[in-house]
């Protein structure tokens, strides 16, 4: 009971329950029926942190063990490209092609904004795609970026310290693009 009262209590201090939150109040009705069903379960201590855990990786679609890139594991979703069915942030351009993660990094600014898409190298040449090299180790990689305004509302991003990327080389292969 201690549990329920507690969320209940801090959800209506952040004033999650009000009217203009976000939707209406109405995802801290959602999170306090998972709080009920969680604390009718009796966890302890550690069985609670495992399956919270556990939750919040199934609830946020990512795959508990690794992935295997067999064949069922893929879904055509256009032509000519495939998708992952177990972490939609993987897919390959043939069924027969080398898979590619658009997480496997992030971009971090001076300013802390962070977001994905393609490495600016100093030259003038970019990195679009990693491609898996173990499907066991597909980490995020964050890599840091200088953003500097040319013109109002046009930037300019560019990694600054190149061997950043020898990290990223460790798990994933990449084409430097000119």
């Amino acid at each position: 009971m201690a549990l329920i009262e507690y969320a209940k209590q801090e959800l209506e201090l952040s004033g999650m329950f009000d009217k203009d939150a976000d939707y209406g109040g109405e995802l801290a009705k959602s999170v306090m029926e998972l709080i009920e069903v969680f604390s009718k379960q009796g966890h302890s201590g550690q069985s609670a942190d495992m399956v919270s855990n556990l939750f919040n990786k199934l609830s946020r679609l990512e795959p508990l063990s690794p992935l295997t890139g067999k064949d069922e594991e893929w879904s055509q979703i256009t032509d000519g490209v495939f998708q992952n069915k177990r972490n939609s942030a993987v897919f390959k351009e043939d069924k027969d092609g080398k898979a590619y993660f658009i997480d496997a990094f992030t971009l971090k600014t001076q300013n802390g904004s962070c977001w994905n898409g393609r490495i600016n190298l100093k030259d003038g040449s970019s990195i679009e795609k990693c491609y898996i090299k173990d499907f066991s180790h597909m980490p995020t990689i964050t890599i840091d970026v200088l953003e500097k305004e040319i013109k109002k509302d046009d930037w300019e991003m560019w990694i600054e310290d190149e061997s950043q990327l020898e990290l990223l080389a460790k798990y994933y292969d990449f084409d430097i693009n000119d």
